[in-house]
């Protein structure tokens, strides 16, 4: 197989094909901290696109409770005892062997799910889950783990627990694409959206083996596997809503806790981020470093990054985004003037934004966080369309609206 390189995990390795020729990544950023789980996004996605028969069990948006939760049941511990297994006591990284673009993570020194597959009978390492791992999505995450006669029993995670947002990755790498015999399975040129060619596929499963998020589900009614599209009609800018603009998912424009980003960002011949130091995107993963990859170690290179949560034990953090975590964190709770003011575009409009700029403001607050003083400055952070055009405006203090009209005071009322 080919060598390609992974950023994220420092070092090359060897996948089915060579690095794509996409001239964009579609990608995203979600702030865990804010997460809420009210299932807004899930629900959204579920009108939109897999309410027909034979997609009940499909959640292509999915929120979760962490550490127990997940859909499918235990996907994730279960892709990490296989990896494990495969290459036992290896699976490490070295923090040590860093380089600021090329391996900011440090370099991961044990095997990706395309090292320990036999590159025969599968091109990634995987399994197939039962449909009753498929078919209770969120029982018991939240208020308890059993029932007894007496009732329900107090949950077990007392001390912390977290939601997961999840959707397709849109990876770099995507195992799905590599398992697929029939090649079905691909990623676009314009903005690297995994999709599954229906005319194509035979429902071999193998995307649904192969892919370590298990966001590729088989559809009994077709025969078919189905996945996220991206809502690429809306990325694509067909929405009349925007007027040919590329605008955000459904899922996105949907949270209400406004803890998504979505948005393009450039790529060059290798499949690697362009530098682009103005999409707000490339600033918070690659500058700011406060988002971190789901599970890099898989070795798919997926394109949505997560703020990691605050107050979750970092040992079980660094196995789920790697060695990271604590910079990451660091930034988010004492962050840059910069950072402060990115934070902001998250869900302030529908539209992707392409690039933004800062306009200073003045000092509103002095602080000390984590024993550090911080000032304050209520600057306003500016969101640009592909186009060039101005779509959002939004300061970092939450403005104060003052009625001046009090007609309503006075109304006549039955």
């Amino acid at each position: 197989m080919p060598d390609v390189y992974n950023w994220q995990l420092g070092r090359n390795m060897s996948y089915r094909f060579a690095a794509g020729k996409q001239k964009r990544q579609f990608a995203a950023v979600f702030n865990i901290n804010r997460c809420i789980a009210c299932q807004t996004c899930t629900m959204a996605c579920k009108s939109t696109w897999t309410f027909s028969p034979g997609q009940e069990l499909m959640w292509w948006n999915n929120v979760e409770t962490k550490p127990y939760g997940g859909f499918p049941q235990h996907w994730d511990t279960k892709i990490l005892d296989l990896q494990e297994q495969a290459n036992p006591g290896k699976q490490t990284w070295d923090p040590n062997k860093k380089d600021a673009t090329k391996a900011p993570y440090g370099t991961f020194e044990g095997k990706t799910i395309f090292e320990t597959a036999d590159g025969v009978n599968q091109m990634a390492t995987g399994y197939i889950p039962t449909e009753d791992e498929w078919k209770t999505p969120n029982i018991f995450e939240d208020t308890a783990t059993k029932f007894s006669k007496e009732g329900v029993t107090l949950p077990e995670h007392s001390g912390w627990f977290f939601y997961l947002q999840r959707i397709c990755n849109h990876c770099t790498y995507p195992a799905c694409v590599a398992a697929c015999p029939r090649n079905a399975a691909y990623k676009r040129e314009e903005d690297g959206i995994v999709l599954i060619d229906q005319q194509r596929c035979r429902g071999y499963r193998k995307c649904v083996e192969a892919c370590p998020y298990k966001k590729s589900m088989y559809r009994p009614s077709t025969r078919t596997s189905e996945k996220c599209i991206g809502c690429y009609p809306r990325v694509e800018g067909s929405d009349p809503l925007t007027e040919g603009l590329p605008m955000e998912t459904r899922c996105m424009t949907a949270c209400i806790g406004k803890i998504r980003l979505q948005g393009l960002v450039n790529v060059g011949e290798d499949g690697q981020w362009l530098e682009d130091r103005q999409n707000p995107l490339y600033y918070l993963v690659h500058v700011a470093k406060v988002a971190l990859p789901l599970y890099p170690q898989f070795g798919t290179q997926p394109n949505v990054y997560y703020i990691p949560p605050r107050w979750v034990p970092r040992a079980y953090l660094e196995q789920m985004f790697g060695p990271g975590v604590q910079d990451a964190i660091d930034a988010y709770t004492n962050p840059s003037r910069e950072t402060l003011a990115v934070l902001q575009l998250f869900r302030a409009t529908q539209e992707i934004i392409f690039s933004y700029k800062i306009e200073q403001g003045p000092k509103t607050a002095e602080l000390t966080i984590g024993g550090q003083k911080r000032e304050i400055f209520n600057d306003t952070v500016i969101g640009y369309s592909s186009n060039g055009k101005e779509v959002v405006r939004v300061t970092v203090d939450e403005p104060l609206i003052e009625r001046t009209d009090r007609a309503h005071l006075t109304m006549n009322t039955i």
